[in-house]
């Protein structure tokens, strides 16, 4: 017989709402730049200093979260970070010029950064392994369904109550899930009080920054900019390598990177890092092949692709079962084979395409997208010991913070390089985007290698019911 659950669905929702919360306020400014940049007497291409604020402040804030829970606990960390996030919001919303708003982004993507990651980390430390997966079943939708809800919501919420309410929104939220939190994330005497490594974190949260502005700068600008974003990112890769093996050598180090030589670990966040990157991506490469190809509106587009989404939530009552059934490494290699083979589908879709053909490819791309992800959050902790669940959780939320921020400038380099070349030889940038999609669905097959080398009852444990 097994232990009994300790598995509580009320934390786990909890969290998840504030997850949903902080991955909309990531990119729902994206939609609501033209009304913001009105109000603020500036060009709507200048607010990308509130969305890169935002981000870069996220990516300053991860590296620390697992020293902060153990010196401060995960209960204190996590409502301190949901306050700072709510009052954040508030100052977002009141914000009188752009520069104002771009500093309340920060102090709103540090909330989110520690709200994130330590939220989960609450949730893993109450969770059995037999109940690993419906819990992670629970923290996967936020991050799937937010990018692609986020556009058409500030888009709304811009033309009918005012860019403002886009911030307002999260302050109900806010109050709530803090007064839920008094209740449900339990209490901790565990504490540690050791050195903070210094060093450790101004490399890894220096990586982060270059990496995400690097990437920001790829994704929205081309020539010299476009070199110079390179540049950045190929900087911030280097002072993570220095960061990893300066924290090899200290005997207490930001990260135990230690946790990467276990193996379901390692698959899921370092090929499978490629999976996360297009699962960001390919909703971007859709709208960008619907409005600059085809000629759709902006919202047009978004309608088509909250396909996606659809797809997301329907499968979304199957996908446990499914993983307990076919077990992880099924699941893994399977969703990067039929993620593949849609992407590379598109490589005959043009602007004459059937539309309900182009909608049950979103809503499937939804479907397969929805499976992967929760398969891949739910092995990276299936053979990780308790007492390492605080460093791996933290890890993986590094290693994914930059594989999101990398999604989006992967593709634009894929674009701009597809439909430079096509340009040479047709004029025309649809040849262009048919090989990005054959560049993102060949990204496919590095999370694909990773997954077949994961032996067959890879977490077995994890999807035997006790």
């Amino acid at each position: 017989m097994g232990s009994r659950s300790t598995f509580s669905r009320g934390l786990a929702l909890l969290v998840a709402a504030t997850f949903f919360m902080e991955n909309l306020d990531a990119t729902i400014i994206q939609t609501a730049a033209p009304a913001m940049a009105r109000d603020f007497g500036v060009q709507p291409a200048d607010l990308s200093v509130a969305m890169v604020a935002y981000l870069l402040a996220v990516g300053v804030g991860i590296p620390a979260t697992a020293w902060l829970a153990d010196r401060f606990g995960v209960r204190v960390l996590f409502l301190s970070a949901v306050v700072v996030f709510t009052v954040a919001s508030l100052l977002c919303a009141l914000a009188p010029t752009l520069g104002l708003l771009a500093a309340a982004r920060v102090l709103q993507g540090i909330g989110g950064a520690l709200m994130v990651p330590v939220g989960r980390l609450a949730v893993l430390r109450a969770v059995t392994p037999t109940d690993l997966l419906d819990a992670m079943a629970y923290l996967t939708w936020p991050a799937l369904l937010a990018p692609v809800v986020a556009p058409a919501l500030g888009g709304l919420l811009a033309d009918t109550v005012g860019w403002h309410s886009i911030f307002l929104v999260n302050l109900p939220i806010g109050v709530v899930a803090f007064i839920a939190g008094l209740i449900l994330v339990p209490r901790s005497a565990e504490r540690r009080r050791v050195p903070f490594d210094g060093w450790g974190f101004a490399l890894v949260a220096g990586a982060l920054v270059l990496v995400t502005a690097g990437a920001e700068v790829v994704a929205t600008s081309s020539g010299v900019a476009a070199v110079g974003g390179a540049v950045a990112i190929a900087a911030g890769v280097g002072a993570g390598s220095l960061g990893a093996f300066v924290m090899r050598r200290r005997e207490h180090p930001l990260f135990d990177g230690s946790v990467l030589r276990i193996r379901t670990f390692r698959v899921a966040n370092v090929s499978g890092a490629f999976y996360r990157l297009m699962i960001v991506a390919a909703p971007f490469l859709f709208t960008l092949l619907f409005q600059v190809v085809f000629g759709w509106s902006a919202f047009g587009a978004g309608l088509a692709v909250m396909a996606v989404f659809i797809g997301n939530v329907a499968i979304k009552p199957v996908t446990t079962p499914l993983i307990r059934w076919l077990g992880f490494r099924r699941v893994l290699v399977w969703s990067n084979i039929v993620g593949g083979v849609i992407l590379a589908v598109f490589v005959a879709v043009g602007p004459t395409a059937p539309l309900p053909l182009l909608l049950a490819l979103l809503f499937l791309s939804g479907v397969v997208r929805s499976i992967g992800f929760s398969a891949y959050n739910t092995v990276q902790f299936v053979d990780v010991p308790p007492d390492r669940t605080n460093a791996a959780n933290t890890l993986a939320s590094t290693l994914q913070q930059a594989a999101t921020a990398l999604g989006l400038a992967i593709v634009a380099v894929f674009v701009n390089l597809g439909t430079w070349a096509a340009g040479e030889w047709t004029g025309t940038p649809l040849l262009g985007y048919h090989w990005a999609f054959v560049l993102a669905a060949l990204t496919l097959v590095i999370p694909l290698v990773g997954a077949l080398t994961l032996p067959a009852d890879a977490g077995r444990h994890a999807v035997r019911r006790a």
